[in-house]
């Protein structure tokens, strides 16, 4: 069923029940997202796809669109949220993107630069975390992990559909985990597959990393924006 809804002051035509972060990508207008996947199910673990919903904060990922709905994007509060999001995942880790393997393919960084984040206003953490390297084929780089959960529901054994991630506490104890047993049976496409859904440079494939050269990075070539609202190639 076709419905009628207003995105920051546009009218726009959508499937009822289409999630709003894609209908909102699909009429050109970029909500940055970094625990959803499109086709695949909603985590809503990250939220740095609010946006106001009738006049309420809401992910973006989570809200199913409804005739009538009015939905402000690019209002001057709903932006400063977002974008003190991104400053807080930045400093509940450590992320020095200029010698991450990862800089330039980034979903962190590049939704960072998309908010016009420089500095965060939050002061930093500096956690203390432990790089897991017991796996022959992955390397466990915590901190750069976010908890967007990607790995946890979307990397299973592709025999018996068990979880190879998972996040063992709660809080500030909280941390990623990974069962190595099953870590080692994956091929080196999957391995590949789960470093590239990470968002961050958290998971990294052994003795290998990214192997495309600098002049190639992902965000050099199309912004997250243009990737997500499909206007590189326009």
């Amino acid at each position: 069923m076709s419905i009628t809804l207003t995105i920051d002051g546009k009218e726009v035509t959508a499937e009822e029940n289409q999630m709003l972060v894609d209908v909102a990508s699909d009429n050109g207008v970029y909500i940055p997202t970094l625990c959803y996947q499109r086709g695949k199910p909603c985590l809503g673990t990250c939220r740095v796809c609010t946006c106001k919903v009738n006049g309420n904060n809401a992910a973006s990922c989570t809200v199913p669109v409804s005739d009538g709905m009015v939905v402000e994007v690019n209002e001057p509060e709903t932006k400063d949220i977002r974008k003190a999001l991104i400053e807080m995942l930045f400093v509940e880790g450590k992320h020095n993107c200029p010698s991450c393997e990862k800089s330039g393919r980034c979903d962190l960084q590049a939704v960072g630069y998309e908010t016009g984040m420089m500095v965060s206003r939050f002061p930093y953490r500096f956690p203390v975390t432990e790089t897991d390297f017991r796996s022959e084929k992955i390397w466990l780089e915590r901190d750069r992990c976010i908890f967007c959960q990607r790995c946890v529901e979307f990397v299973r054994d592709e025999e018996t559909g068990k979880k190879i991630f998972n996040i063992n506490g709660r809080g500030a104890e909280a941390r990623i985990e990974i069962d190595v047993l099953l870590a080692d049976k994956m091929s080196d496409e999957q391995v590949t597959r789960a470093m590239e859904l990470c968002p961050v440079g958290c998971i990294l494939k052994k003795a290998v990393g990214f192997d495309d050269p600098i002049g190639r990075r992902k965000f050099d070539i199309a912004s997250v924006r243009e990737r997500a609202t499909g206007s590189e190639n326009k």
